[in-house]
């Protein structure tokens, strides 16, 4: 069994990899939380400073989850900078020192806005298409996948990078779960002509799946893969499969998306609309075809998942 050093630990996905992946004999942490018994653990931040040789030493594959994440409307003086100092420099500084112990693989968990914001429909994102970040946050991530390849040919380290769509599934916060709350209200919801786009999503199992098949198969190595449950849904959609999961009626009003539109421009937000009435499609079959793998679990499963932990904690 690999030696695994884990980062992002205590967030969604790397709690969920931890719980997946079980035996703490063989995986070091790092972070800056206090972790689940683990036979080493380092408190630090992923920064350009940090010394990460103890928990480095003997391993042989990073799992790199940890990251500054994408917030909206972001109201530090520089969010590029912040985005940078973690997801990019702090990123290469973590594989620089990785490479130099001999660790043979480094996973690295990147984003889908890698490739951009969003796709025109029946068009998707593949693995092979030219960077375009529309964020800083996209822009910081593609910034280190870009070093990790860098590091990767002087040092012979194989590189994996993972491009996730948004990633739902027990636990999950912000948007998703603000939709979950709405839906459960059994109020009238307005998306009821949003049933022309298309979004990837990927659950949380899938995810996982793919990362912990990414550990020590031949042919992961340095390449990109994107994921996802490999069935993409419409806004409408999206809403009713939360209602059944949730168990709850729905009515969605007709509101036209040129109405969406109009309300966008008149008040700045034009980038929110675009999210919820727009397409962001992901293609994985190079996913599939390079490794053999396919989702786990079915878009529904993991909506119902996600429902039951969500009104297991609204009891609580």
């Amino acid at each position: 069994m690999n030696n695994l050093l884990v980062t992002g630990y205590s967030g969604f996905v790397g709690s969920h990899f931890l719980k997946t992946y079980g035996n703490s004999d063989n995986v070091n942490l790092l972070g800056r939380s206090t972790p689940p018994q683990c036979s080493t653990y380092l408190n630090a931040s992923i920064d350009t400073k940090s010394d990460y040789y103890s928990v480095l030493t003997g391993m042989d594959v990073v799992v790199h989850i940890a990251a500054r994440v994408h917030v909206m409307k972001d109201t530090v003086r520089n969010p590029l900078e912040e985005y940078r100092e973690v997801n990019t420099c702090g990123t290469i500084n973590l594989a620089r020192q990785a490479a130099k112990v001999g660790v043979k693989r480094f996973i690295f968990l990147s984003s889908i806005k890698v490739n951009g914001d969003s796709t025109s429909l029946d068009w998707p994102f593949t693995y092979a298409d030219a960077h375009a970040p529309g964020d800083d946050y996209g822009l910081s991530k593609s910034e280190a996948e870009q070093q990790l390849f860098d590091i990767g040919k002087e040092s012979g380290m194989e590189i994996v990078v993972i491009r996730p769509p948004l990633v739902y599934g027990p636990g999950v916060k912000a948007n998703f779960a603000s939709l979950m709350n709405l839906v459960a209200k059994g109020v009238p919801l307005p998306f009821g002509c949003i049933h022309n786009n298309r979004r990837s999503l990927v659950s949380i199992v899938n995810l996982v799946d793919l990362m912990m098949t990414c550990i020590d198969h031949p042919k992961a190595a340095n390449q990109v893969f994107l994921v996802s449950d490999g069935h993409d849904i419409s806004t409408s959609d999206m809403v009713k499969k939360m209602a059944n999961a949730i168990g709850k009626p729905i009515w969605q009003l007709p509101i036209p998306v040129w109405g969406y539109r109009m309300v966008g421009n008149l008040f700045g937000k034009s980038d929110v609309v675009d999210r919820l009435v727009g397409s962001l499609q992901v293609d994985i079959s190079h996913t599939k075809e390079t490794l053999g793998w396919k989702p786990p679990q079915s878009i529904d499963d993991g909506f119902k998942e996600t429902a039951k932990a969500f009104l297991r904690a609204k009891e609580k």
